[in-house]
């Protein structure tokens, strides 16, 4: 379908819904490098207006990755809820977004209709959002998931405690992980990103965290966030696997490049719970996404990168994640050019997923060669905050030495936490207090040399 209006004095046309939904998104430089971007403000504009009149119907008919090339479009058509979508059934895309902001949209009827909403249709309200308006709408979604803790629960935000070490050093891993959980950060997950592909190397990384866990009985749980035909492997190797972690994509395509495809995410599925090491609950995926992923392996269609996105939450959400993972500025500048760019296009993953019914966090980070700092992002964790978002990353001095990138640190969780009135999960939480780590006011103890919490743990460091 062509679509046509007039801003101005200048008529534009757009050969599409696709054409439509990457010239409406906000600027960056990963639609510009695809050539799919609007070329002028005015162009965007044109864009908006034309994509605000569109029926949410529509989405259902005009696909813009066919259906017969792509089974992430098949799973996005095929497990469609028509019921669930038949209360925003007769609106337009500009009318999704008032409706999404007025009084009506509670947190319960955003649950009942996310299973009838399609990533399509979520990404395209949210080109016509404001930030404010991402973050209210975000704060509203609710996403509650359980494996040894309950995750996404209002007033709470968990922190994934990620103590990567260049050469997976045990005793430099178990010192962040001790260092972490001294600041309250764990309850999310520890996960590590392994330096190597090595099946022995990752299940050794596994016992550790399931030796520290297990002899102060954190209610928490562990992943080793290597592929996912490795974790299957070390299934079957007897290793102590909590979480199967991925890195997913929006395009068949995509995911093909990461060595994946629908059928192997269930098995994988399956098969960590079929271990049944949950205490709470058996949401066991861990999912990771991020913008631009699609277009750096050649597999985007000519679709914009925050669509492809959105439609990599449709993947996750059909496996039931205790995590997703939005990686917002890791790709690089090729993609989320400057701070401005990276905290648009975190507010956008996170509002997006949220209302697809997915636990969503955001690693809030960027690359040396952005044009991006830390204030920019101390400005994203603390709007993320505000929008209720999952969880954030916890990392020793917030630069990962191992994947040489930026992020957010343990007292950066501290901060946000303490300025928002913000908790760990509650599991987590009581068990830091029985650890003596919460003073009276439920602030994490200040820590002093050689203190008790010090010598609490020092024992983690003898499991190596």
């Amino acid at each position: 379908m062509r679509y046509r209006t007039v801003v101005g004095p200048s008529t534009f046309r757009f050969d599409g819904l696709r054409a439509v939904l990457g010239k409406a998104g906000p600027a960056r430089s990963g639609d510009e490098l695809a050539g799919v971007g609007a070329e002028s403000d005015r162009e965007r504009v044109a864009a908006r207006a034309v994509l605000a009149d569109v029926p949410l119907s529509v989405f259902l008919q005009e696909l813009v990755v066919p259906y017969e090339d792509d089974e992430v479009t098949r799973l996005i058509v095929d497990g469609h809820d028509a019921v669930a979508f038949a209360p925003v059934a007769h609106l337009t895309v500009g009318g999704l977004r008032d409706w999404l902001l007025s009084y009506e949209a509670t947190s319960e009827v955003l649950a009942a209709v996310s299973p009838g909403l399609t990533p399509e249709m979520v990404a395209a309200v949210s080109k016509l959002m404001r930030n404010q308006d991402l973050i209210q709408v975000g704060r509203k979604c609710r996403v509650v998931t359980r494996f040894r803790n309950t995750i996404g629960l209002p007033g709470r935000l968990s922190v994934r405690l990620q103590p990567n070490h260049p050469t997976d050093d045990p005793r430099g891993v178990a010192a962040s992980i001790v260092d972490g959980l001294l600041f309250g950060c764990g309850d999310a997950v520890i996960g590590i990103n392994p330096a190597t592909d090595s099946i022995p190397a990752a299940i050794e990384l596994l016992k550790l965290i399931d030796d520290v866990r297990g002899r102060y009985d954190i209610p928490t749980q562990s992943c080793v966030l290597t592929h996912v035909t490795n974790t299957l492997a070390a299934i079957e190797r007897g290793a102590p696997v909590d979480l199967a972690f991925q890195s997913i994509a929006g395009t068949e395509a995509a995911n093909r490049s990461f060595g994946i495809d629908l059928g192997l995410l269930a098995e994988a599925n399956e098969a960590t719970r079929s271990l049944r090491r949950g205490s709470v609950g058996e949401n066991v995926m861990y999912f990771e996404t991020g913008q631009g992923s699609a277009l750096s392996a050649g597999a985007h269609h000519g679709v914009d990168q925050q669509t492809l996105e959105v439609r990599a939450y449709a993947v996750a959400r059909a496996f039931d994640p205790l995590l997703v993972n939005t990686v917002v500025g890791f790709i690089g500048p090729e993609y989320l050019y400057d701070g401005k760019q990276i905290i648009r296009a975190g507010l956008e993953d996170h509002f997006c997923g949220k209302l697809l019914g997915v636990p969503m966090g955001c690693d809030v980070c960027y690359t040396n060669h952005a044009e991006a700092d830390q204030d920019d992002m101390d400005n994203l964790l603390t709007l993320l905050g505000v929008a209720g978002c999952t969880f954030v990353m916890g990392i020793p001095g917030s630069d990962d030495i191992m994947l040489n990138y930026q992020s957010t640190s343990f007292h950066d969780a501290l901060y946000v936490r303490s300025v928002l009135g913000l908790a760990p999960a509650p599991e987590f939480e009581a068990w830091m207090d029985r650890m003596d780590l919460l003073d009276e006011r439920r602030r994490v103890r200040e820590l002093a040399p050689g203190g008790a919490q010090l010598a609490t743990f020092v024992g983690a460091l003898e499991l190596t």
